[in-house]
């Protein structure tokens, strides 16, 4: 089958099975359960980390905070874990030299850069006590338009690489286009599809654009590290749901923070 066809269809098949997973708390937490054990496992991969051991902590962790309401601290304390990692993975990022990652670093990757952030994007929907499935899909929907006007941008346009020693094709000017085209869709979001204020879904899609271009230069210096294209093929011409969620799940804390900020606020 020709290879564009192939990621065509296969794209069509997971954008429908998310947004028909998301309409329902029950198959929304299902599917990003098995979302986040197939993550779990390509990240083993990556990092040559065995997978029984990571895979029970995910499993486990996954019951007991995403399909149980969380206590204020707790919350707190997960969010801070997490914005901490994010931190170590940025400076992962940066560090020019290729160092081995001890047993315990990749434990703290893998907890605080795959599960944790799993786990808080399945809260997203549920502040303040009530699941609102607009808003998984308003996110999903930023995080897909600031991915494709960012290479289309960067393909026509781009000429100044933004990260090259990683990603050569990143370019200053698509990751700008990726963001301006993220905040005009989250106008119309805003106004037609979730009815909520337009500054808000501006800050959201500034978020999204932003942390997920490092999310997902995260995941290209891992699978830089690991010597590997794609994260695993469980998706034919896409590679592995690491490859389509690093945007999302490295955004995931900042957003809950936003969220949180917000319902404390008002």
């Amino acid at each position: 089958m020709n290879e564009t066809l192939t990621r065509t269809l296969s794209g069509i098949v997971y954008i429908v099975l998310l947004i028909a997973a998301t309409l329902y708390l029950n198959s929304f937490l299902a599917l990003f359960g098995i979302f986040l054990l197939i993550a779990v496992a390509e990240f083993c991969e990556l990092v040559s980390l065995k997978k029984v051991l990571p895979i029970a902590i995910a499993t486990f962790c996954f019951i007991l905070f995403s399909y149980f309401p969380l206590t204020e601290s707790t919350q707190l304390l997960l969010l801070a874990a997490a914005l901490f990692v994010s931190v170590k993975c940025i400076l992962f990022l940066f560090e020019r030299r290729q160092k081995s990652i001890d047993n315990l670093s990749k434990y703290v990757f893998l907890i605080g850069y795959v599960i944790l952030p799993i786990i808080l994007l399945t809260k997203i929907p549920q502040v303040g006590n009530s699941y609102n499935p607009k808003i998984i899909i308003s996110i999903f929907i930023l995080i897909w338009a600031n991915d494709t006007f960012a290479f289309l941008v960067g393909k026509n346009f781009g000429k100044k690489k933004l990260f090259e020693r990683i990603s050569p094709k990143k370019t200053i000017e698509g990751f700008i286009g990726g963001l301006i085209c993220a905040m005009l869709f989250s106008t119309v979001i805003a106004v037609y599809f979730i009815e909520q204020s337009i500054y808000i879904w501006m800050f959201i899609a500034l978020i999204v654009g932003f942390f997920g271009t490092i999310g997902d230069l995260v995941e290209s210096k891992f699978k830089r590290f690991a010597g590997v294209k794609d994260s695993g093929k469980i998706m034919p011409g896409h590679g592995g749901i690491l490859d389509r969620l690093d945007s999302i799940i490295f955004a995931a804390p900042f957003v809950f923070l936003f969220y949180q900020i917000l319902y404390y606020v008002s």
